[in-house]
């Protein structure tokens, strides 16, 4: 892991965690209110929050480093191709698994996957403007 994967880590993960409040504390906050939300959700005195912080570390870390392995240096369009890919990935089990098992509107299961895909394209924007040109180029160019 070179310092161009480090500092993608890093941009990534401030990118990422600005967007879960944007989605989680304003855009779905009046839908976590809701009656039918609040009674399967942990009060807020109890909530755990430094494990979604850790989780949040885990998923960024393994973005990037899959983005750093695979990544063609294409440039932008690279980082939206594999936002969407991983969004969808990420997006579509965690959403509906949760709707199947768990007694949440439909409505929030459609947003956490709609919301999640967007996020996964934005982060992987960030990961491919850290990137850049290939990331072999550098290697290349020495020989």
């Amino acid at each position: 892991m070179n310092k161009k994967f480090w500092i993608s880590f890093a941009a990534t993960y401030v990118v990422y965690e600005i967007l879960e409040f944007i989605i989680h504390g304003v855009l779905l906050k009046s839908t976590y209110a809701t009656e039918a939300v609040m009674k399967i959700m942990r009060p807020e005195a109890d909530m755990k929050m430094w494990i979604l912080y850790v989780a949040g570390l885990f998923f960024i870390f393994f973005f990037c480093l899959i983005f750093a392995k695979g990544s063609e240096g294409k440039g932008l369009m690279e980082g939206v191709r594999y936002g969407f890919y991983v969004g969808m990935m990420v997006s579509v089990p965690m959403a509906y698994a949760t709707y199947a098992t768990q007694p949440i509107p439909y409505s929030l299961a459609l947003q956490w996957f709609i919301y999640g895909v967007i996020e996964c394209v934005i982060i992987g924007v960030v990961a491919a403007q850290v990137y850049g040109g290939k990331a072999e180029e550098t290697e290349t160019t020495s020989e």
